[in-house]
C-alpha cells in the first residue's frame, strides 16, 4: 500500500500505526537501562558511565532507527510492501529465470538462505517479545510492595495465555483502541522523563557524542559487553519496516519523528538522572514514578506490553502467509478474521506453538533480566542480515553509484555488528535460546523448499509432453463424458499424473479439461487484469495459469469465474477437481540427507490438505494417488 493509499486521514492512520508499530520499541524502556547497570555486563551507574550509556542509546536511536531504517531502509518497498520477506524477494534473480515463479529459487543462494534466516530469526523474536514485555511490566508490582513478588509469574502466564488464546476472535475490533492507548502511554513516559530531567539538567550533556565515546575507550571490555544491553533500546526497529505495508511510509515516519522518538529519549534521559541522584535505583523505570503513581503505572505499562506482544504475534501471522506462498512452508491453517482488512489473519498452528514457547521462556527463565540475556542476538543478527540485503537492492535495483552505497551499507554494517558482537557475549546466558529457535526454523523451512523442489523434478521428470499426451490421447479417442475437469498440478510443464492416470485407467476424457498451475509471484499483490493466462490446446482442453502475490490468499473457484471471461468452458454446477496426491518414498538417491528426506516426509503429511488451501468444495474433489523416490 502506498502512502496515498486507499487510507483517508494522515491523523487516524499515524495514530493506528503508533499502536501496531511502536509497541515493541516503545516498551524497551521498562527494562533496557536497568539491564545496561544491572544486568548480565553490569558497570556502576556513576556520573561518567550514566551519560555514556544514554549517549550511546540516544545516538542508537538516532543512527540504527532514525536513520537507517525511518530513512533509508523504508524505501526498500515491495508495491509498497515491506519486511525480511519482501527484502528478499526483491533480490534480483539471476539470467534466465522464465517466470516470476521461478525467480526466489533463481536468486543467488547465499542471499536467499540469508533471507530464509532472518525470517525465521523474526519468529524467535515474537516468540521473545511477548515474554520480556509483559514479564517486565508486571515485574513493577515488585516495587509496589515485595508481598507481590510469588504473583509475578503466575500472572505472567495467565496474561500470556489469554492473549494467545483470543486470537482466533480477531483483534480488528480491539486494535482500533491500541493507538490511543499507546498515545497515552508514550504521553506519559516522556512526563516521567522529564520531571527528573529538570531536577538533573545536566543530564542533558549526552548528547554529546563524545561522552559516548569515552564510556567505549575507558571502560574497555566491559564497556563494549554493555552495547548488549544498549541494543535492547532498538529492538522493533525491523516493525517499522516490516509494517509499512499496513500504513505506508509518512504515517511510519510522522508517529516516529512526532511523539515516539521525542518520548523515548525524554524516559531514557529521565532513568539517567534518576540513577545520578539514586544509583542503587534496581527499577529506575517504576521508581520515575511517585508512589502513588505506581500501580497506575504497572497497569498501563502492562496493557502496553499486551499491545506490544499483539504487533509481533500479528507479524508472526503474517510472515507466514509470506513463507507459505514463497514456498517456505507447507500449507498451514490461514483463516480471514476481518472481512474488511486483509491483513488481519490467524494462523492456529503457529499461535499456540508460539503460546507454548513463550510460556516455557517465561517460567524457564524466571525473570525480564535472565530473558534480557538471551534477547538481541537475534534482533541484532536480522539487522545485519537487512543491511546486507539492502547493499543489493542499493547497487542493482536502486543503481546508486558504487562508493556511496558502500559507504552507507559499511557504516550501518559496523554499528550492527558491533551490537551483535556484544549480544554474542550472551550467547551462554540464554542467547543460544534464540539462535536454537532459529536454526530449527530454518531447518524446516529449507528442508521444505528442497523438498519441494526436488519433488518438482522427480515428477516433472517422468511426465509426458503435456502436447504429446494430447496427440496420443486424441488419437485414441477416449470417451468424452460431459462436464469440467480440473487438473491441478505445480509443475509447469508435463502432464499432471492425475490426469495421466484418469485415461489410462477410468479410459474416460471429459468434455472440458482445465490444466491449472498456481503459481506466487514475488511480489505482494497481482493486478487482476494480470491473474488470469489462459492457452487452448484443442479438443477442449485449456491450460490455465493462476498467479496470486505473497500476500494474497488463493481461491481458485473464484479466479476460474475469471477464466471465464476468456474462453475457458466453466460451469460451477458441474466442475470436478482432479488432485494428485504424492506417495512419498524416501530413498538414497541424490538429493537431500536421509534425515531430511524424512523429516520433508512428515511435514507434508502434516500439510493442511490442498482442498483447504485452495477452497476448493470438498465435495467436488477427487484425489489420485501417485508414489515419488525422492
Amino acid at each position: 500500500m502506498s502512502d496515498s493509499s486507499k487510507h483517508s486521514g494522515l491523523l487516524p492512520l499515524t495514530i493506528t500505526a503508533l499502536g501496531v508499530v511502536y509497541g515493541d520499541i516503545g516498551t524497551s524502556p521498562l527494562y533496557a537501562i536497568r539491564e545496561c547497570f544491572f544486568g548480565t555486563h553490569p558497570l556502576p551507574p556513576s556520573h561518567e558511565n550514566v551519560l555514556g550509556v544514554l549517549s550511546l542509546i540516544i545516538y542508537a536511536l538516532l543512527l540504527v532507527v532514525t536513520i537507517k531504517y525511518v530513512f533509508i531502509v523504508l524505501q526498500a518497498d515491495n508495491q509498497g510492501e515491506g519486511g525480511i520477506v519482501a527484502l528478499t524477494a526483491l533480490i534480483p534473480s539471476r539470467k534466465g529465470s522464465r517466470t516470476q515463479a521461478m525467480r526466489l529459487a533463481a536468486g543467488r543462494p547465499i542471499l536467499i538462505a540469508l533471507g530464509i534466516f532472518g525470517t525465521a530469526l523474526l519468529y524467535g523474536e515474537g516468540i521473545i517479545t511477548p515474554a520480556i514485555s509483559v514479564l517486565g511490566a508486571v515485574e513493577g508490582l515488585e516495587v509496589v510492595t515485595p508481598l507481590f513478588t510469588p504473583y509475578v509469574l503466575p500472572t505472567t502466564v495467565a496474561l500470556l495465555i489469554g492473549l494467545f488464546v483470543i486470537q482466533q476472535f480477531g483483534t480488528h475490533r480491539v486494535g482500533r483502541l491500541f493507538g490511543p492507548i499507546v498515545i497515552v502511554w508514550f504521553v506519559t513516559i516522556a512526563v516521567l522523563g522529564l520531571s527528573w530531567i529538570v531536577r538533573v539538567p545536566a543530564v542533558l550533556a549526552a548528547f554529546n557524542p563524545l561522552y559516548g565515546i569515552a564510556f567505549l575507550r575507558e571502560n574497555g571490555f566491559p564497556g563494549f559487553a554493555v552495547l548488549g544491553a544498549v541494543a535492547l533500546v532498538i529492538t522493533g526497529a525491523e516493525a517499522l519496516y516490516a509494517d509499512m505495508g499496513h500504513f505506508g511510509r509518512l504515517p511510519i515516519r510522522l508517529a516516529w519523528l512526532a511523539l515516539v522518538l521525542p518520548a523515548l529519549i525524554l524516559n531514557y534521559l529521565g532513568q539517567g538522572a534518576l540513577l545520578m541522584l539514586t544509583p542503587g535505583a534496581t527499577h529506575p523505570f517504576f521508581m520515575l514514578a511517585p508512589t502513588w503513581g505506581l500501580i497506575p503505572l504497572v497497569a498501563i505499562s502492562t496493557v502496553a506490553a499486551i499491545i506490544a506482544s499483539q504487533a509481533l504475534i500479528s507479524g508472526a501471522f503474517s510472515i507466514t502467509r509470506q513463507a507459505i506462498q514463497l514456498g517456505l512452508l507447507p500449507r498451514l491453517d490461514v483463516e480471514q478474521t476481518s472481512s474488511h482488512a486483509m491483513g488481519q489473519i490467524y494462523v492456529p498452528q503457529v499461535n499456540w506453538a508460539m503460546m507454548v514457547a513463550t510460556v516455557l521462556i517465561v517460567i524457564g527463565f524466571g525473570s525480564s533480566t535472565n530473558i534480557a540475556a538471551a534477547y538481541g542476538i537475534g534482533v541484532t543478527m536480522t539487522m545485519v542480515i537487512t543491511i546486507t540485503l539492502l547493499y543489493v537492492v542499493m547497487t542493482e535495483r536502486w543503481k546508486w553509484p558504487l562508493p556511496i552505497a558502500i559507504a552507507v551499507a559499511a557504516t550501518f554494517l559496523i554499528i550492527d555488528l558491533a551490537f551483535f558482537g556484544a549480544n554474542l557475549l550472551k550467547l551462554t546466558h540464554g542467547g543460544w535460546v534464540t539462535l536454537l529457535i532459529a536454526y530449527v526454523l530454518f531447518t524446516l523451512m529449507t528442508t521444505w523448499r528442497t523438498g519441494r523442489r526436488l519433488l518438482g523434478e522427480r515428477l516433472t521428470a517422468r511426465a509426458v509432453p503435456l502436447d504429446d499426451f494430447i496427440s496420443s490421447v486424441i488419437a485414441q479417442s477416449p470417451q468424452r463424458v460431459p462436464g469440467t475437469a480440473v487438473f491441478m498440478t505445480a509443475q509447469p510443464h508435463g502432464t499432471p499424473p492425475a490426469l495421466a492416470h484418469n485415461v489410462r485407467y477410468n479410459k474416460v476424457l471429459h468434455e472440458h479439461v482445465i490444466v491449472l498451475q498456481v503459481t506466487t509471484a514475488q511480489t505482494p499483490h497481482v493486478a487482476p487484469t494480470e491473474r488470469i493466462s489462459v492457452e487452448p490446446l484443442g479438443n477442449g482442453i485449456f491450460s490455465v495459469k493462476v498467479q496470486y502475490g505473497f500476500m494474497e490468499d488463493p481461491d481458485v473457484p473464484a479466479a476460474l469465474l475469471q477464466a471465464r471471461a476468456k474462453g475457458v468452458e466453466v460451469d460451477p454446477d458441474d466442475l470436478t477437481y482432479f488432485l494428485g496426491r504424492e506417495t512419498i518414498l524416501v530413498t538414497r538417491r541424490a538429493g537431500m540427507a536421509l534425515w531430511r528426506e524424512k523429516l520433508f516426509v512428515l511435514i507434508a503429511r502434516n500439510a493442511v490438505r490442498a482442498t483447504a488451501f485452495f477452497r476448493l468444495p470438498p465435495e467436488r474433489v477427487v484425489e489420485l494417488g501417485v508414489q515419488v523416490e525422492m
